[in-house]
């Protein structure tokens, strides 16, 4: 199959998709996406674009990217719809908003992407009593800072 985006025409077979069978909130009814890496060889930061829509596209970023020490805990009944047993098991991915000013850029570490890389099923998930926040800076994260100030390790 093949989708016309803003990017050129994308190729992809059914099986590439991500299905969130309930949507992501303020998009309920777009339920199959695909993953685009910025980067070949990198998957720490994405692009998820909507097949059902292609002007829906998403930024993502590999939570632990940004913060090696991030432990979401999911609830037995997010589990239990993912189809796992622990939340080890899963992929997780932070939603950024993209901002004229790249530092004023912000990403949602409260509200993951949680994903079942065996079914390739997943759900936006509301992490209950976590310390992490819905608008962290990126300029607020170590690895970032060490990105911005070495351009060329990119």
């Amino acid at each position: 199959m093949t989708i016309q985006t803003d990017y050129g025409m994308v190729e992809y077979e059914e099986e590439d998709l991500l299905i969130f069978p309930d949507g992501i909130f303020g998009f309920p009814n777009l339920t199959r996406y695909l993953l685009l890496r910025m980067k070949e060889s990198d998957d720490s930061l994405l692009l998820m674009l909507s097949v059902e829509e292609s002007q829906v596209v998403f930024v993502l970023i590999n939570p632990f990217y940004l913060y090696p020490d991030y432990s979401p805990i999911l609830a037995p009944e997010e589990l239990s719809c993912l189809k796992c047993k622990d939340s080890g098991e899963l992929s997780y991915y932070a939603i950024c908003v993209v901002r004229n000013d790249y530092l004023e850029n912000t990403v949602n570490l409260k509200c993951p992407l949680v994903i079942n890389p065996n079914t390739r099923h997943g759900m936006q998930v509301i992490l209950k009593d976590s310390q992490y926040g819905y608008r962290h800076k990126l300029r607020s994260f170590p690895s970032i800072n060490e990105q911005i100030k070495n351009p060329e390790e990119e």
